[in-house]
């Protein structure tokens, strides 16, 4: 089944398989990427990894390097509700446990070998992280405001409708998703791509060093593909709302959409 939306699906966003997601992009991105760089260039992945601890009232956090990877199966609609037994006996507590969870934000960095090491490009697919309170909202803007003071050239992909956008002096478009591109030598001047899910995202250009052409990003046929090869369309109910929810246009569509595929089935 494919997705019944021509461009991003906001129900992966919705229905807990974004980890899954956001790690295959950066992979299909990373490989891409390799196969297409001229010599003179090479790509590597990266990862900003720490802890979160959630409390009663707060969350605290703390980086660190991770040695040890934790599975965390996909969030469900159906949420179990906890019931605290009564002490019956005066020696006896109730009291609730910290629990911790690994945060990962994965990236993609071209770098220069030749004459000289150097950072190029910097690709960044946001998180939920980036765009809520906490130590991802704090981490990543120190990345992307070195890269805007000029250190390198930033792509910065955002395709999540939650959470906070990046902050910039002018107000962002109105749109789900958005594709930013800020070259070096133009910095802090970025072009914003619109991107929607009503049709195929543009494509947008990885900036490389003079006298070296862009590289040209196809993010459409990769998210395809994703979708394609995790069955996620047997896996999202389309009948729910999302939230935020979809205006009446959009809603009105979707539905139109739904219909022709079973109409083709």
């Amino acid at each position: 089944m494919k997705s019944p939306f021509s461009g991003m699906d906001p129900y992966i966003e919705a229905n807990g398989v974004w980890p899954d997601f956001h790690a295959k992009l950066i992979s299909e991105i990373e490989r891409w990427i390799a196969r297409s760089l001229p010599e003179r260039y090479f790509v590597q992945t990266g990862e900003r990894s720490y802890m979160v601890f959630a409390g009663v009232d707060e969350k605290e956090s703390r980086e660190f390097v991770p040695d040890v990877g934790f599975f965390s199966p996909p969030a469900t609609t159906d949420k179990a509700v906890a019931v605290a037994e009564p002490d019956t006996d005066a020696d006896t507590m109730t009291m609730r446990a910290f629990i911790d969870q690994q945060i990962r934000e994965n990236f993609i960095e071209i770098y220069e070998s030749e004459p000289e090491l150097g950072l190029v490009t910097s690709i960044e697919v946001l998180s939920p992280s980036n765009k809520q309170p906490g130590k991802g909202r704090r981490l990543y803007p120190r990345k992307r405001n070195a890269l805007l003071l000029g250190k390198a050239n930033l792509v910065e992909i955002d395709l999540l409708r939650g959470g906070t956008r990046m902050p910039m002096v002018e107000p962002w478009p109105n749109c789900p998703y958005y594709l930013l591109v800020a070259r070096q030598e133009r910095a802090p001047y970025c072009r914003v791509t619109k991107a929607h899910y009503r049709k195929p995202l543009p494509a947008i250009p990885l900036p490389l060093l003079p006298p070296d052409p862009d590289l040209t990003l196809e993010l459409q046929p990769m998210i395809e593909e994703i979708y394609s090869r995790s069955r996620y369309g047997k896996r999202f109910d389309y009948s729910k709302p999302l939230t935020p929810p979809l205006s009446e246009d959009d809603a009105a569509w979707l539905a139109q959409q739904l219909s022709s595929q079973r109409g083709v089935q």
